[in-house]
């Protein structure tokens, strides 16, 4: 599963204007652009009320300090080992970004 999606990931990454590609598609290492790219996608975001939910998303990497000394707590119905059927295909972005060119700031 993680190879796959490294393959599909990368193959996404190398798609770029053939004439001059500082014109885009823009693709974005960091989590949170990636994240914020993602949402855009779900979004009716050429609409008033779309671009008003995209103003209002915030995306950070870790925790950010106002929430850092907070305690935190697990949801039992959230997890997502839970949730998911018996042998998952997922892997995790903390996986996947790296390989894609994601440079972590804390190491």
């Amino acid at each position: 599963s993680f190879y796959r999606n490294k393959l599909k990931y990368l193959d996404f990454l190398r798609k770029r204007c053939n004439v001059n590609p500082k014109r885009g598609p823009f693709h974005y290492r960091a989590p949170s652009k990636i994240f914020i790219r993602t949402v855009r996608g779900m979004l009716p975001h050429k609409t008033k009320r779309g671009d008003a939910a995209m103003m209002r998303l915030r995306a950070v990497e870790g925790i950010p300090p106002p929430f850092d000394k907070k305690k935190r707590m697990v949801v039992p119905s959230c997890l997502k080992v839970l949730r998911l059927p018996p042998p998952p295909k997922i892997c995790s972005g903390g996986r996947l970004f790296p390989e894609g060119g994601w440079k972590d700031k804390k190491n």
